[in-house]
């Protein structure tokens, strides 16, 4: 028998291949969640940004006539340029949720859960490649929605702080997609999904200021909107374009930092343990 190793054995058992990160299997993850997606683009950006174009057609017919405003920070603002910048952002961050809620799920409801733990990715790598996709999904939407309001006649969507709109537009699609990848570990059928989605996303999202200011609102249900993390990201991302908030922007601004950072720490627990991903 021959006992010089085989030129076919470059490394020797548990010594890893990928030292540092594998941009190659990262970069095919994150496209391929990509594709995944864009194949139905009419239903997963297009559509989206038209049920939020009719949100805004609906709301400035039937509230925005007259003149009227919404005071904001001390500020009186036309009420289509009020509702925009928080229309665009809650298209984002709920599809963004609804792109990284669905990938993990559909791999374990089909089966085929292996292909995402199988490849030599580490957690991290898992995980940004996930994320990343969504947040791709989010920024594709809000692009949509936004261009489609320059062509609205009435509303200013001109950017005046395009770093506060980069931070909280990244922040918060970040956010949901970590939150959506919780769901997708947890969930074991679309219902589980769709109960997180309808019960938790949606109340939280429509009641963050979208549609109204919360200077409008008793005191105790301001306490109640300033407890809710979607209001922060809503406010931010709309003194992005009005450079005038319902609330201090940079504790927003590290708040919700530290909200992501508390959710990825999560996730990369739960998918290393593999709990209710591996037998």
């Amino acid at each position: 028998m021959n006992d010089q190793p085989s030129n076919w054995v470059r490394h020797a058992p548990g010594e890893p291949v990928f030292r540092n990160v594998n941009w190659g299997g990262l970069k095919t993850l994150y496209v391929k969640e990509v594709r995944r997606f864009f194949k139905v683009q009419l239903q997963t950006v297009w559509a989206p940004a038209l049920t939020t174009l009719l949100f805004l057609v609906i709301f400035t017919v039937a509230l925005g006539r007259q003149g009227r405003t919404v005071s904001i920070g001390g500020e009186a603002v036309p009420f289509a340029d009020f509702l925009a910048p928080g229309l665009i952002i809650m298209a984002m961050i709920q599809n963004a949720f609804a792109n990284s809620s669905f990938s993990l799920l559909v791999g374990k409801i089909q089966g085929n859960i292996v292909d995402y733990l199988m490849p030599p990715l580490s957690i991290g790598e898992l995980m940004a490649g996930l994320v990343g996709a969504a947040v791709t999904r989010a920024i594709l939407v809000g692009a949509a929605v936004w261009l489609a309001m320059l062509l609205w006649p009435g509303v200013h969507v001109a950017p005046s702080h395009p770093l506060a709109l980069i931070w909280f537009g990244l922040m918060g699609s970040t956010m949901l997609a970590l939150l959506g990848l919780l769901t997708s570990i947890w969930a074991e059928k679309f219902d589980h999904a769709a109960a997180v989605t309808n019960f938790v996303v949606a109340p939280l999202s429509l009641l963050s200021g979208t549609f109204y200011s919360i200077e409008t609102l008793s005191p105790a249900f301001q306490a109640v909107s300033h407890a809710n993390p979607f209001f922060y990201i809503i406010s931010g991302f709309r003194y992005g374009f009005l450079r005038a908030a319902d609330s201090p922007v940079l504790f927003g601004a590290f708040l919700l930092l530290a909200i992501n950072v508390a959710l990825a720490f999560v996730c990369y627990r739960l998918l290393r343990s593999g709990w209710k991903l591996k037998s």
